[in-house]
């Protein structure tokens, strides 16, 4: 079964889902397995604002980015290992507050 992390953002969805999506800022967020080499995430729905990475059968991430109250974002990341076991509830979480470092970085720059 999957680990679930679940964190809300001041930022925009849009603005959170370019970010995480970006294959430039992906590996600074998602877990070592996944982080690849640079390519973006195996299925993307700007649409839906949800994003799948994979590496083959062993590890799996998914995000899904939400509006939530006052214009900012609920972020969804499901993050599975292969084994399954309970899930990497730990490393869902540190990918998550990677994750909303990166965001505050794009933010900034921007």
């Amino acid at each position: 079964m999957p680990a679930r992390a679940v964190r809300g953002m001041s930022a925009p969805p849009e603005v959170v889902f370019s970010t995480a999506t970006d294959p430039a800022r992906a590996s600074a967020w998602l877990p070592e397995p996944l982080r690849g080499d640079g390519s973006p995430a195996a299925e993307i729905s700007a649409e839906e604002l949800r994003a799948r990475w994979g590496d083959g059968d062993d590890w799996s991430a998914e995000i899904r980015v939400e509006p939530a109250d006052s214009g900012g974002a609920r972020i969804q990341l499901d993050l599975a290992d292969g084994s399954g076991g309970s899930g990497p509830d730990q490393l869902a979480d540190e990918a998550l507050t990677n994750l909303v470092r990166e965001v505050a970085d794009n933010l900034q720059a921007g």
